[in-house]
């Protein structure tokens, strides 16, 4: 028995498709910054050079409309930012997820083929902590 089992994802869906050193790629396009996808809309540039520097103002665009979890990817290693921005994103009744970007990208994959409400924010792999 022979079955097409690729996700069935309306047209224009935007899922990360490469990963670099100094790039990330969301359907082949190559952006050369830190950015989000939320609402399936890009924004980039995105973010702080440093996630100690990642403010409740850069995030609250990725909190309206609210996702059921926002992915922060948080550069070549999995860090976790300030209590201060772990609070507010869990305020707002969204899950937060923390971890090094590439995984990051793996997982908001998975997560928009389940037909979530996901929202991700990515730091290039050299950003620092």
């Amino acid at each position: 028995m022979k079955g097409d089992i690729s996700p069935q994802l309306p047209g224009g869906t935007l899922l990360f498709t490469g990963y670099e050193n100094d790039q990330i790629s969301i359907n082949r396009t190559p952006y050369q910054s830190g950015l989000y996808i939320h609402g399936n809309v890009v924004t980039a540039p995105w973010g702080p050079a440093r996630l100690s520097e990642l403010t409740t103002d850069q995030l609250s665009p990725l909190l309206d409309p609210a996702p059921e979890v926002l992915i922060l990817g948080t550069g070549r290693q999995t860090t976790f930012p300030s209590a201060e921005i772990m609070e507010f994103v869990s305020s707002r009744k969204v899950g937060l997820e923390c971890m090094d970007s590439r995984s990051a990208a793996r997982t908001y994959n998975i997560l928009i083929e389940e037909g979530r409400t996901v929202s991700a924010a990515l730091l290039l792999p050299n950003a620092r902590r």
